[in-house]
């Protein structure tokens, strides 16, 4: 690993300031990765490199900077890259460790730069928003009201302010003219916590919509802590919106993102872009994932505009990179885009679409490298092999998908903690993977096979060929071979979290517009 290079955190702050394009790579699982990270630093596990790589990091040539805090992943994921077929590979010197010691500021949780951004627009504009309370208050009064909810629908199924909804961020100026059609109507737009409704409402006011605008200070946490009651499971979604109030929205969104600067480029424009091979450009759908499986433009990925905004890390991991939205309407795309600029991104909206050119149908499909080679077996070999002790079975999915549903005595296992899972496990006659369906555990095949001269097996079509095949399940934490720690849970999501937490993630975001003055290397401005 000693021929690897190595970049200094001076270098990575250059290149941020110098608007360069880098990703700060942290191979950590994502609960280690949100107690402490740099502003910018993307978070792609060890465990599942393979299945984002491709799609986070498209150029090959991108200069990738690798780091962990001393669990010896960033050396293999280093080398794992190069294998892969990425060129400009270095680790960071020193790790989290060299960033803390070099003076480095580390941020806590997921989605920093969004949170942060959001803080920042609040502090700086001043976005109206109104206490639980009073919000409650004027419910009770059955005021001339509507209350929007401005996160994935998912999210608002399980749990949501009484008489919410629905409206996911990129949707409101679009939708909102036909569910407050009287100007006098109060919309208040909430989120689970503060972000997503802070810029929900300030989108509203920049669009210059007539309603008086918003936002439900702290977002649920807010409401549980003053001790009111959400509901659960509800459905209530926007509907479709007419011809006049679709062009209304996009006259209002063209000149928000005007006043952004978004830039504006047509098919040609794209083409050449795409074709600068020493660039990254992206190129997401702001519509709904339904809209987008329904016909899209080849070769662009689904990504709604309001969780583009709030996750962009998460898809556009490469800090200065170009961004191209595209959606039928020109409100979504000109809403979302007029955020991203105002978070240091070049980022244009493609315009000059026709209904012919969303001649794609179906879901995104990741790009992945081409499948490692693995003996499989079929669900009723498995079952037949676990009717006698010796077959053990190791299921990689998500924890909390193992929790739900997984084989009658699989463990669950982290690729990044092989090694420990087998000492935990202790010894077998045969090893069988699983997830899913599979394509996680095939890339952990031959890792698990470098562990072991015992035979490892791959489950064909994983856990869900298993349950199709009529076979039995069992949920619980039934037996764990490694920490729960491939995901961070929010404070802010379910309803079960201690009051401590959700008040001191208030707290932590009240924060962050100090941490990003002494970090410094945010590019972010306010309209």
């Amino acid at each position: 690993m000693s021929q690897i290079a190595r970049r200094t955190f001076h270098d990575i702050r250059a290149a941020l300031l110098a608007r360069q394009e880098l990703i700060l790579l942290d191979v950590r699982e994502e609960d280690p990765f949100a107690q402490e990270h740099p502003l910018f630093a993307a978070n792609v596990p060890f465990s599942k490199l393979e299945l984002e790589i491709y799609a986070r990091v498209p150029r090959r040539d991108t200069p990738v900077t690798v780091y962990d805090d001393g669990e010896g992943l960033a050396e293999l994921a280093a080398q794992r890259l190069l294998d892969l077929g990425y060129s400009d590979v270095a680790l960071l010197d020193g790790g989290l460790a060299g960033w803390r010691a070099a003076g480095g500021e580390l941020f806590k949780d997921v989605n920093v730069p969004s949170k942060s951004f959001g803080e920042l627009v609040e502090a700086e504009r001043h976005t109206p928003s109104l206490a639980a309370e009073e919000v409650q208050a004027l419910l009770d009064a059955r005021a001339d009201v509507v209350v929007l909810d401005a996160r994935r629908f998912d999210e608002y199924q399980t749990m949501s302010i009484p008489s919410g909804i629905s409206v996911p961020g990129a949707e409101l100026v679009l939708r909102v003219a036909e569910l407050a059609p009287s100007p006098a109507t109060r919309v208040i737009v909430n989120c689970a916590g503060r972000t997503r409704s802070i810029i929900g409402t300030q989108s509203l006011v920049n669009a210059g919509i007539p309603n008086p605008v918003s936002a439900l200070r702290n977002g649920t946490i807010g409401w549980t802590l003053a001790g009111q009651q959400l509901e659960h499971g509800q459905a209530r979604r926007f509907a479709e919106v007419g011809a006049d109030t679709r062009q209304s929205a996009a006259q209002r969104a063209r000149a928000v993102a005007d006043r952004a600067q978004v830039a504006r480029i047509d098919r040609a424009g794209l083409r050449q872009w795409q074709a600068e091979s020493a660039r990254t450009t992206y190129l997401f759908d702001v519509r709904t994932p339904e809209e987008y499986e329904a016909g899209h433009l080849p070769g662009s990925r689904s990504t709604p505009g309001g969780q583009l905004v709030q996750e962009t890390d998460h898809v556009a991991s490469v800090r200065g990179a170009r961004l191209v939205l595209i959606d039928d309407d020109g409100v979504r795309a000109n809403m979302s885009a007029s955020w991203l600029a105002q978070m240091g991104w070049q980022v244009a909206v493609l315009d000059g679409l026709a209904a012919a050119d969303f001649s794609e149908q179906g879901a995104w499909a990741a790009p992945l490298p081409a499948k490692p080679q693995a003996e499989t077996i079929a669900p009723q070999t498995l079952a037949d092999w676990l009717r006698a002790p010796g077959t053990a079975v190791l299921d990689f999915t998500a924890s909390a998908n193992y929790v739900k549903r997984h084989i009658p005595g699989a463990a669950w296992a982290l690729r990044s903690q092989l090694r420990e899972a087998l000492a935990r496990l202790g010894d077998a006659d045969r090893y069988v993977l699983t997830c899913g369906t599979s394509l996680l555990a095939g890339f952990a095949v031959a890792d698990l096979a470098a562990l072991t001269d015992k035979p490892v097996f791959l489950l064909e079509g994983g856990t869900s060929a298993w349950v199709a095949a009529g076979q039995p399940t069992e949920e619980g934490e039934s037996l764990l071979a490694a920490p729960r720690i491939d995901r961070y849970r929010r404070p802010y999501e379910g309803t079960d979290n201690p009051r401590e937490a959700m008040q001191g993630y208030l707290d932590w975001e009240f924060g962050l517009v100090e941490q990003l003055g002494r970090d410094g290397t945010h590019g972010f401005f306010v309209i």
